[in-house]
């Protein structure tokens, strides 16, 4: 949406926009504070605690791997965000972000290896339409041992091998999302859904499941190492407003 008309329609009562797409209006406007959320997706990490500068944050202290917090407010002005071990002995990565109003910011400990760890910023600046029910979906590789991925979203029981049936978000590469970080999330009507993830450009799959969502929810997926299956995936979700993730269940 143009700047100046979300500027105009700031004009208009919150209460009286509730019902053009749920309790998120605010973010859609550009007008809300910023938000932050720290996700633990490093299966080999110990316990970690998310920092503001020197200062430990309170919602991400002490977390242990699939751990994610809902979204938190930040103060205004740019600040460096670090995740250390919880004794503060090694710092896996270091971002910096200087928050923008409606702006949704998720920081991420994924593997970096069979040994090290690292972080990620997702960005999203949330310019999702006023009259929008669809849920916002994005999905994060975290997984250094698949390379490029496809994202697959469809009716349960659907062939991807068929011809015409093409990856919802294409070819995401490790330590990267898709969307992109900076870009929106992708839109998706909710339901219940047959995901697939296979290497990017091919058919062969990765990993098979199925997940279910209703309307305006903010869903993000994390392919992480299988430390049963040598080489392969698993996926996790987290679905803002529902603590820490939960793994979806392969068919």
């Amino acid at each position: 949406m143009n700047p100046l008309n979300k500027l105009l329609l700031t004009c208009i009562p919150v209460i009286g926009l509730a019902a053009c797409g749920g309790g998120d209006t605010e973010d859609r406007l550009d007008v809300a504070d910023p938000v932050v959320r720290f996700v633990h997706a490093s299966p080999i990490a110990p316990n970690l605690t998310l920092y503001r500068g020197a200062v430990a944050q309170s919602d991400a202290t002490n977390v242990p791997y699939a751990f994610a917090s809902n979204y938190f407010d930040v103060d205004m002005g740019v600040a460096d965000w670090a995740v250390k071990t919880a004794s503060g002995a090694l710092t896996l990565g270091t971002v910096s972000i200087d928050p923008a109003r409606g702006t949704k910011y998720t920081i991420v400990a994924l593997p970096a290896s069979d040994t090290v760890s690292s972080s990620y910023l997702i960005v999203d600046p949330y310019n999702k339409s006023l009259t929008s029910e669809s849920t916002h979906l994005r999905v994060l590789n975290a997984s250094f041992n698949a390379a490029n991925i496809d994202l697959y979203m469809n009716a349960v029981g659907t062939d991807i091998t068929t011809v015409g049936v093409n990856p919802l978000i294409g070819a995401t590469a490790y330590k990267t999302s898709g969307p992109a970080s900076g870009s929106d999330s992708m839109d998706i009507p909710g339901g219940t859904y047959q995901l697939t993830i296979t290497t990017a450009g091919t058919k062969t799959i990765l990993f098979r499941g199925q997940l279910t969502f209703a309307n305006n929810k903010d869903v993000l997926l994390l392919g992480v190492p299988d430390s049963v299956l040598p080489g392969g995936i698993k996926v996790l979700v987290k679905t803002e407003g529902v603590a820490g993730t939960t793994a979806v269940p392969a068919t």
